[in-house]
C-alpha cells in the first residue's frame, strides 16, 4: 500500500490549503483514513481521520477550522484547511489502517507565515 501525499505550500495566516492523499497498491478499503501533523519538536497528532462507517474525528485544535472528505471511487482522502494559524506549521501526513495494519504517506509540508 502507498499513500501518496500533495498540496502543502506556504501560505499567509487567515489563508486556506486543500491536501488530498491517493492509496494504491490495495483492492480492498480501509477501517480507517486521514490526518496527522507533526511540528518541529513536537509529538505527531491527530489533524482528523473518517471510518469505513462514515464517522470522523478531529484533534481539538482544528475542529472549525479544517474539514476531511473522502472520495471511495478513487480511494483518497482530502483536508480542507481554512483560517489557517502559524501553529498550523506542520509536516501533515496521510494514514490508513487496516487492522492490524498501519500505513503512512511520507508527508506534505504546510508553512503559515504571520
Amino acid at each position: 500500500v502507498q499513500l501518496q501525499a500533495s498540496g502543502g505550500g506556504l501560505v499567509q495566516a487567515g489563508g486556506s490549503l486543500r491536501l488530498s492523499c491517493a492509496a494504491s497498491g490495495s483492492r480492498f478499503s480501509f477501517n480507517v483514513i486521514g490526518w496527522y501533523r507533526q511540528a518541529p519538536g513536537k509529538q505527531r497528532e491527530l489533524v482528523g481521520t473518517f471510518t469505513n462507517i462514515d464517522t470522523t474525528n478531529y484533534g481539538d485544535s482544528v475542529k472549525g477550522r479544517f474539514t476531511i472528505s473522502r472520495d471511495n471511487a478513487k480511494n483518497s482522502v482530502f483536508l480542507q484547511m481554512n483560517s489557517l494559524k502559524p501553529e498550523d506549521t506542520a509536516v501533515y501526513y496521510c494514514n490508513a489502517k487496516r487492522f492490524p495494519y498501519e500505513y503512512w504517506g511520507q508527508g506534505t509540508l504546510v508553512t503559515v507565515s504571520s
